[in-house]
């Protein structure tokens, strides 16, 4: 029997696609469910004022976050030119090879380093280093049509991503006055390993379940 050969095309890719249109039809829903509300209710004039106030609030609120995240970018920027980042790669490979069991160097490289770009809080880096690694989990995964558990722990780790420092949070704490904005990073790091630890936890369960059947 001669195996179908695979589309090269990048799965994760496809998948936020879709992603973003659904989420597209949830934003258009909800506006249009506003609308029919402040007009059987009578409250037009109030939500076009909301409106323009919350225009007005989210133009204020990004201007002062863009500096603070321009801040914590460029100190990560740092911490990558200065080798801290690769450190931190090296230092969770061993880790890498017991939760991605049977993985590929090359996939365990763009693991280590979407990792590694979570925990130093570098939001955008992260992604492009996670679709990578979810490509090349897929091209290792014997079945295409069903996510491998690599695949499933990967997704995992992304969602419940623990970040030794949470620029976002702090940068928008900041720009809506806080007097401490980094007085959550205690309970962000409880909250994101109680999180992490459920998630592997959970797909670890679930393998061995789908090995056993």
């Amino acid at each position: 029997m001669i195996r179908k050969r695979r589309n090269k095309e990048t799965p994760p890719a496809i998948y936020y696609t879709m992603g973003v249109a659904f989420l597209n039809y949830i934003w258009g829903f909800m506006i249009l469910v506003s609308i029919v509300t402040a007009i059987c209710t009578g409250r037009v004039d109030e939500t076009v004022n909301a409106v323009f106030e919350g225009a007005q609030s989210s133009v204020s609120t990004l201007i002062s976050f863009a500096g603070v995240m321009c801040f914590w970018c460029g100190l990560m920027r740092v911490a990558e030119r200065t080798g801290i980042s690769c450190v931190i790669c090296r230092v969770i490979s061993p880790l890498i090879t017991r939760l991605f069991p049977g993985s590929g160097d090359k996939a365990r490289e763009h693991i280590a380093m979407n990792i590694t770009a979570n925990l130093l809080g570098m939001g955008n880096a992260a992604t492009p280093m996670g679709m990578l690694a979810a490509s090349e989990l897929d091209r290792e995964n014997p079945t295409p049509q069903i996510p491998s558990i690599n695949m499933c722990m990967l997704v995992v780790l992304n969602t419940t991503a623990f970040q030794l420092v949470p620029s976002t949070i702090i940068a928008l704490r900041a720009a809506a006055g806080s007097h401490n904005p980094v007085s959550v990073i205690l309970p962000i790091w409880f909250a994101s390993a109680c999180a992490v630890t459920a998630g592997v936890i959970a797909v670890k369960i679930m393998g061995r379940l789908k090995c056993s059947t």
